[in-house]
């Protein structure tokens, strides 16, 4: 910092509040208190303009820095390539985006290509656009109709948004864009609401998707887009059987399936993609946050040599390939963390790491469900877990909105982030989750699982 920002906090304090749009964020309250601004962070802990520190347990606020705060070496090689080559168009390659490239398709077997770009949910728009373009090369433009799934949410764009299954982001942002088509959940917990069968409950959810694409017609449907395990619908693991049935719903209609691993990509939940729990091959696969875990924008959108070699022909329609650029994936910068931030994972063991204190952490938050009525429900892939709060444990209604949120205050108060679904499904915001860094400890989850053990006995007894 420069002039009246050097030594003066309270100078970034005011600017931030003058000038500063935060995200997600009613700006109401901060005509009278200090938004909070993260100066620091080392390892799981961050800390704020005050000094306190914070145990952070989702990664930055939203499930990103998947190798923890303070890496120098990730520093170090994004600030070498900028001096080299900070950027150029990606109508033409760079070393780190080769590099990546390879290191990238070695972890994902069956998949070729990788699309470079900024964002997840730019990411998703890609897969979109693709999905429309084959349908208007191959099939006169008929299977157009992208299918996506209630409590899935795939990003900010209006056709991101099209393709929203949470109706609270969704709102006041209409209309969206056409021939976006939404198939039912796979929550369990909550198969009573859709008056699912109790047993093999996940056949039953995909079929859902089959009668979907029946009623709208097979020849009209080009692809479908779910994420591996549901983030900020409520952290929903899918139910045994489940993937195997959608992989061959989509392989008997020829639906591209496209996984969105925004947020369960890049060891998120113990292995390198959440896809990869289930023995499936999708055709498309968009990653972001976890990539490089912050250290560098970047998004990517993977696919089969299949699908790419859908644009490739010798074709005299100047038209054929894929128009499209994304300007900031050009940037070097984003492969070259993404480089370094794999190695870490790799000469670190957290993949290992991920899946042995993603079961510590379950277990004991099934301690929590035993000790505490209030919770009705906890799940969850290696460190990317969720406690559902009811009202009842019988009914299973769920705890109010405003309850849930005073859990999540109570821990920021003891200097532990958490997270909790808000402001996204109506009447349904009222599942707590977690997501510490891939480097978490048993110490790290013990403190995590003792404040939320502590903010539950103050909020409801």
């Amino acid at each position: 910092m420069d002039g009246k920002f050097d030594n003066d906090i309270q100078a970034v304090v005011d600017a931030d509040r003058a000038h500063v749009w935060h995200h997600l964020s009613q700006h109401k309250p901060y005509e009278t208190t200090d938004p909070r601004i993260i100066v620091e962070g080392k390892g799981m802990r961050v800390w704020d303009q005050k000094g306190k520190e914070h145990l952070d347990a989702v990664s930055g606020g939203v499930w990103t820095v998947n190798v923890g705060y303070g890496r120098e070496r990730i520093a170090n090689a994004v600030r070498d390539q900028l001096i080299k080559l900070n950027y150029f168009a990606g109508s033409a390659g760079s070393i780190p985006g080769a590099m990546f490239s390879e290191r990238l398709i070695e972890k994902m077997p069956g998949m070729s290509r990788v699309y470079y770009c900024n964002s997840g949910s730019e990411a998703n728009e890609k897969a979109f656009k693709m999905i429309r373009q084959i349908a208007h090369k191959r099939y006169g433009g008929k299977k157009h109709k992208i299918l996506y799934r209630d409590r899935d949410y795939h990003g900010t764009t209006i056709g991101c948004l099209s393709a929203g299954g949470q109706d609270e982001r969704n709102a006041q942002y209409g209309p969206f864009a056409p021939g976006f088509i939404r198939v039912p959940h796979c929550l369990e917990y909550r198969a009573a609401d859709q008056g699912a069968p109790v047993e093999n409950y996940g056949e039953w959810a995909a079929n859902q998707i089959e009668a979907v694409i029946l009623a709208e017609g097979p020849d009209t449907v080009g692809g479908i887009c779910l994420e591996p395990v549901t983030a900020g619908g409520g952290v929903i693991t899918p139910p045994e059987g489940y993937w195997q049935r959608v992989q061959e719903i989509c392989r008997k209609y020829d639906v591209l399936l496209h996984i969105d691993e925004v947020v369960c990509g890049v060891g998120r939940t113990g292995t390198w993609f959440g896809y990869q729990h289930y023995g499936i091959q999708p055709d498309m696969v968009t990653m972001a946050k976890g990539v490089a875990s912050g250290y560098a924008a970047i998004a990517c959108l993977v696919t089969t040599e299949a699908v790419f070699d859908m644009f490739k022909d010798d074709a005299t329609d100047p038209l054929n390939y894929f128009r499209d650029i994304s300007t900031f994936g050009g940037c070097t910068a984003g492969p070259a963390a993404a480089l370094e931030n794999m190695a870490i994972i790799e000469e670190e063991g957290l993949l290992e790491n991920t899946t042995r204190m993603g079961h510590y952490m379950l277990d004991r938050l099934a301690e929590l469900k035993d000790k505490h009525a209030v919770i009705g429900d906890v799940r969850g892939k290696g460190l990317f877990l969720g406690a559902e709060l009811v009202a009842d444990r019988a009914t299973r209604e769920p705890m109010a909105e405003k309850k849930v949120q005073m859990v999540t205050a109570d821990c920021m108060a003891q200097g532990i982030i958490i997270g909790a679904t808000n402001r996204s499904l109506p009447g349904l915001n009222n599942t707590l989750c977690f997501s510490p860094a891939l480097i978490a400890t048993k110490d790290d989850i013990d403190q995590i699982i003792e404040g939320v053990d502590a903010a539950l006995t103050r909020v409801f007894g």
